[in-house]
């Protein structure tokens, strides 16, 4: 590793890819990504990747699982790590990952470590969860006369604290989207109460844009029995906004349905 001048001679070039594979839906990756995925020597994909994708590598690409589920020790580190012995192994290295790599997907971090190790590198951006998954549920972000923006945010952080931003949040006429937000669902509609917030529109997407997709509706202040009563789970999404009023008509359809019972 240390004579990198060699090393940077070698044909196929050492070199990574961070690239996108979109919200879940395999049709949404964009055809850039197609292409670097069935140039590459390696493919270290993500457990969200829907694997169909993989059939775009080519015959000899070395396809690597390198998901970070429950149970699984494939550390940030090691991912890191692999990434160069790959690319100086092989050539070109594709790391697949869900959704957009720059939004709470730490591609920028796969690429410094990369860059650190003299690999040439580059970015291909992926639909994101954070819109593509309200869309799939026919939940605009914006809509005229209600919000002025839309905020992503992540709902715990490394600490496993619940981001602060959602006060800030709270306190405007945005759209709050939240990723990584499952397990802190108590936390964040007691503060949407709090901030007087609590019968404002919300929902839980699970599994956006894929054909499994589930969607649950109530008021922010009732997102952890949401959550439970429609047995909704990760990977999910949370909106809080008065945009969710625009979701699929039959999901208002069976909350007045179960109002009325």
């Amino acid at each position: 590793m240390k004579n990198l001048a060699h090393f940077r001679k070698l044909e196929p070039q050492p070199r990574l890819t961070v690239v996108g594979a979109g919200p879940g839906d395999p049709e949404l990756i964009t055809l850039k990504a197609i292409k670097a995925i069935a140039s590459a020597q390696a493919v270290l994909y993500d457990a969200l990747v829907d694997k169909s994708l993989l059939e775009h590598c080519s015959p000899t690409c070395e396809q690597i699982y390198v998901g970070k589920k429950p149970g699984e020790s494939h550390s940030q580190a090691a991912i890191s790590e692999l990434i160069v012995e790959k690319a100086y192994a092989l050539g070109h290295v594709v790391r697949l990952k869900g959704g957009d790599p720059f939004v709470f997907g730490r591609g920028q971090e796969e690429i410094e470590f990369a860059k650190s190790f003299g690999l040439i590198t580059g970015y291909i951006p992926g639909i994101s969860s954070s819109y593509a998954a309200p869309g799939a549920a026919d939940i605009p972000l914006t809509v005229r006369g209600v919000n002025e923006s839309f905020w992503v945010m992540t709902g715990t952080k490394s600490d496993g604290s619940l981001s602060e931003d959602l006060k800030l949040g709270l306190q405007s006429t945005a759209t709050l989207v939240i990723l990584m937000g499952m397990s802190q669902l108590a936390e964040i509609a007691s503060l949407c109460q709090q901030y007087g917030k609590g019968e404002i529109s919300a929902a839980i997407i699970q599994n956006g844009t894929m054909a499994n997709q589930r969607i649950g509706i109530s008021t922010a202040a009732e997102l952890e029995n949401l959550a439970k009563k429609e047995d909704l789970r990760n990977p999910a999404i949370i909106v809080i906004g008065e945009v969710v009023r625009h979701a699929k008509p039959e999901m208002w359809e069976k909350i007045v349905k179960q109002a009325k019972s």
